[in-house]
This record gives structure tokens, sequence and C-alpha cells, in this order.
């Protein structure tokens, strides 16, 4: 084989790589978050989702949508997304792409999540129960496929948006352990995050007390926010009181629902992202062999 004939299958093989990375970062997998559908649902589990511009409901199948990286340029983190959207829709494309996006560039993969809405027209759940139950099971799924998507489990975190953040309080606030009985494998995984993204979590399913284990936590709000300011308060200071690291970004204007600031006309607000990735910078979270990680783990 000579050596132009070696440069080209090089060249075309790059350019493979190439495609296969756009078209899955058009194309992102989507993953149910059981193979047969939701236990006691499962006769639901093809009944068609709802979705118009920014929004998606009548979510029976709960799943994980993957969003990779550009190629080259994962490392390893991962975040578990909760779009808000007051558990009657999800603000799918503002608090679960947008926000996929934008951690793809940093390198991080992301799994947005489509749990089940207690407060949709004629829903059969509850939110303390399966929106719970999704959270617990997507974590715990995402942990299971490390291996396959090449993630660290020491740096998989989750986030929230407004009801999104109801969630997130609930699963990494709550007992995450494995069921190491469990016949499904995912079962018997943690559901333990290693880290917590609040952003203007909703009011529901504050602990009365931080556990001294809780998860590392990034909260941020805007403080004339009438619904979400206030638990942003609270969940510093019990944060405080157990003495688990805590950032928080309280801004004076913005209100609720703000997303990824792109649409803000606020300065404060439409850069916030930046202090997250700071966060998540100065934390060690996007390089697995920093020391600052290491001073977290240890």
């Amino acid at each position: 084989m000579n050596k132009s004939t070696t440069t080209g299958i090089y060249l075309t093989l790059a350019l493979l790589i190439t495609w296969f990375a756009a078209f899955a970062q058009e194309n992102p997998a989507v993953i149910p978050l059981w193979p047969n559908g939701a236990p006691g649902f499962e006769n639901r589990r093809n009944e068609p989702e709802l979705a118009k511009d920014y929004w998606v409901k009548n979510i029976h199948n709960p799943s994980l949508t993957v969003f990779t990286p550009p190629a080259g340029k994962a490392n390893g983190a991962a975040v578990v997304i909760c779009p808000g959207g007051g558990h009657r829709l999800l603000v799918y494309t503002a608090e679960g792409i947008e926000p996929a996006r934008y951690l793809n560039e940093l390198g991080v993969t992301v799994f947005v999540l489509k749990y089940r809405l207690g407060r949709d027209t004629l829903s059969p759940y509850k939110i303390d129960v399966h929106a719970r139950q999704d959270g617990y099971r997507a974590m715990r799924l995402v942990r299971s496929k490390a291996a396959e998507y090449g993630l660290d489990t020491n740096r998989i975190g989750l986030m929230g948006f407004s009801a999104g953040g109801e969630v997130v309080d609930m699963v990494a606030l709550g007992d995450g352990k494995g069921d190491a009985k469990a016949a499904d494998p995912v079962d018997r995984q943690s559901a333990a995050p290693k880290f917590i993204i609040q952003i203007y979590p909703g009011p529901l399913y504050i602990p009365d007390v931080v556990p001294a284990n809780a998860p590392p936590a990034f909260l941020l709000a805007a403080n004339d926010d009438p619904c979400c300011a206030v638990p942003v308060v609270s969940l510093m200071q019990k944060y405080r009181e157990a003495k688990v690291p805590i950032e928080v970004h309280l801004y004076a204007q913005g209100a609720h629902g703000f997303n990824m600031g792109k649409r803000s006309k606020l300065q404060s607000i439409s850069t916030w992202p930046q202090r997250l990735a700071d966060w998540l910078a100065d934390n060690g979270y996007l390089n697995p062999a920093s020391k600052e990680r290491k001073k977290i783990l240890h």
C-alpha cells in the first residue's frame, strides 16, 4: 500500500468520525428509563408525548436524551438535567437542550431527563412518588452506562431548573443507596450525585436538615423571584449548618424562568452560565486529575 493510499484511508476515517460525531449531536440517543415502561404503567409506554414550541408533556415512558460533547472534548464529567415546568410540562428546549449544549462545550456529557408530571392534565402520577422514582432511576441508569460513555463515576452530577430542582432535592438529599439484592442490575447502582446544580429551584421537598454527606452544590436565582429565591436561601443555610460546600449567586433582578439567560437584557443574568463554568472548573469537575477535585474527595 503506497503512501498516498494510506493517507487517503486516514482522511476518510477522520471524515467518518467527524460525521458520526456531528450526527450524534444532531440526533441524540434516547434511552427509556425502563426497557418495558415505568413499573406499574407499562401499558402506557407507547402513548405519544405532546410537544409544541418550547415544551413537552404527556410523558408516560420516562427517558434520558443523551447529548455528547464535540469530538475530542469529552472529559468524563456528566450531568443529568431535570427541566422545570411546574410538573405540568417540561420546558424542554430552554431548560434541557440549551443547558445541555452549553455543558457539552465544557466537555460534559449530558442526559436530559423527561420525568413523569404529577400536575399534567388527568395525570395518574404523584410528584413525590413517580417524579422521585424517575430521578433515582435516571441517576442509576447513567452510572450503569459509565463505561459505555466514558464517564468518571466520581463526576456525575444532577441539575434542576424550577420544578426540576424539586426532583433534584428529592434525589440528592434523600437515600440514594442501591439495592444490592435487586433483580435489575441498574437498581443495584447508587443514585447519589457527586454534585448538584440548582437554578431557581422550587420550594418543595427541601429537607429539614441537609445530611452531612450531601453533594456539594451550586445555587443560583434572582432575589425578585417570588417563587424560588427563598428556597435558595433556605438551602444555603441548611448546607452551611451541615458544613457541606456550597456556592450561591442571588441576583437583584431577573425574576423567574430566565433559563440560560439568552433572552435577558440584564448583563448579570445573560452571563450567569459563566459562573457555573467557573465553579465546575474551580472544583475540579472538568478535570479528572485536578488537585482541587482530590481535595473534595478527601
